[in-house]
């Protein structure tokens, strides 16, 4: 094997290597990938074949001619629906603009191969970095990336690569916040309504609620946690079992979603039960489609996406520009007042 197909098959493949693998120098190389200048078709035809045998992309040009940065980033995506990704987006939009750099958005849908063509599309626009999101923030395998060093920022997902940096919403401290709420609010028996207890978030967030009530003496028989999906129907379910159940009915629910809380108000009005005098209700997003439009409007948690966006953009330009981070950092979530949960509201 040729020196140059040894090193090819190692590294990440220069300009070099396919002027050496066609037998022309790199500037012919260089004229040929870009169509540029006056040269034999056989030529053309020979730099062509050898960078497509050697797997060379157009960013390898970028980077093998000191180009500089292309003040472009990308953003892997697996929310199809936006709910999440999109304020992360924006947030990043904002903060990158301001360095002149421009993104481009790409939708997984949770499918690898999919995932991986992006990743190759983005790498062939020589994109100066990469910000993986999702529509939870589970964990997951780290993004394939084939360009030693490029900076990969994880933003409402994270992985276990020992070098990723990942930003998360602090679901913990969000959960302790909703609480504190209701106890400062004189409630004393507060159930909880939540997801799946596999999803990361859930068990986050009720050991923030179960701190809070610790810290107020709340006893455990008086805060009872429900667990199931992720909807209006298992909230109007839960609401029922609450009620059924041989102890007190609550005067304060804790949901794990918005779209819960709103099944939880809604089994509430169907039993006569009033929103917030005879029991206060806190949901958690701030999914405002939802949020706004529940009667009472719902109090609730409000992750503060595009913020994380903004970390996320002001992370990345460290990045590109050599500093290093790594590790899970977890930002803070607000508390959205409305009327779900009695407190007076701060004027608008």
């Amino acid at each position: 094997m040729s020196d140059t197909r040894r090193r090819s098959a190692s590294a990440v493949p220069t300009i070099r290597d396919v002027a050496q693998l066609a037998g022309v120098s790199i500037g012919t190389a260089s004229k040929a990938l870009n169509g540029t200048g006056q040269l034999r078709p056989e030529t053309r035809a020979r730099v062509m074949a050898s960078a497509q045998q050697l797997s060379f992309r157009p960013n390898d040009l970028a980077h093998s001619l000191h180009r500089g940065q292309s003040f472009t980033v990308g953003v892997i995506s697996n929310d199809s629906f936006g709910r999440f990704g999109m304020p992360i987006v924006e947030g990043l939009e904002e903060c990158l603009s301001d360095s002149r750099i421009s993104v481009f958005m790409c939708n997984a849908t949770d499918d690898p191969q999919r995932e991986a063509r992006h990743v190759e599309s983005l790498l062939g626009k020589r994109v100066d970095g990469i910000v993986v999101t999702g529509r939870r923030a589970d964990r997951r395998e780290p993004l394939r990336v084939a360009v030693a060093g490029l900076p990969v920022i994880y933003a409402f997902s994270q992985t276990d690569a020992p070098d990723a940096l990942c930003l998360l919403p602090d679901d913990e401290g969000a959960a302790f916040l909703a609480a504190d709420h209701l106890i400062r609010l004189g409630r004393r028996r507060i159930a909880h309504v939540t997801g799946p207890e596999r999803f990361e978030a859930v068990r986050l967030r009720r050991a923030g609620y179960q701190e809070a009530l610790a810290q107020a003496g709340v006893a455990d028989d008086a805060a009872p946690v429900l667990t199931g999906e992720w909807s209006e129907a298992w909230g109007r379910d839960a609401l029922q079992r609450l009620f059924d159940a041989d102890r007190a009915a609550p005067d304060a629910i804790f949901c794990g979603n918005d779209q819960i809380a709103r099944g939880v108000i809604d089994g509430l009005r169907e039993r006569g039960v009033t929103v917030p005098d005879d029991v206060s209700v806190v949901g958690f997003d701030n999914w405002r489609i939802i949020a706004e439009a529940t009667r009472p409007p719902l109090t609730t948690i409000d992750m503060n996406l595009k913020e994380l966006g903004r970390e996320a953009g002001r992370r990345l330009i460290e990045l590109i520009a050599g500093k290093r981070h790594t590790g899970v950092h977890r930002l803070p979530c607000s508390l959205v007042v409305r009327a779900s949960c009695g407190a007076p509201q701060p004027p608008t």
